[in-house]
């Protein structure tokens, strides 16, 4: 274990960064690739607001399956 007086600023007892820690758990998977650690979102905080956007470019989003679900009869 890391000494908490050695730290490097951004990491935890593990040494590690939130994305580090995140990217390793997506990659610990059985037969994940490296696009399964993809970010997928976009947090910005600006006047004490958060906001979240799901990525232009993430493989998965939000919602249904197709975007064109038929209603139900």
């Amino acid at each position: 274990m890391i000494n908490a007086s050695h730290q490097t600023p951004g990491t935890d007892e593990t040494g590690m960064t939130e994305d580090e820690k995140r990217r390793d758990q997506l990659l610990a998977a059985p037969d994940a690739v490296e696009e399964d650690a993809a970010p997928r979102i976009d947090v910005t905080e600006r006047d004490g607001v958060t906001r979240i956007d799901v990525r232009d470019d993430a493989a998965v989003r939000p919602g249904g399956v197709d975007d064109e679900t038929e209603e139900p009869a």
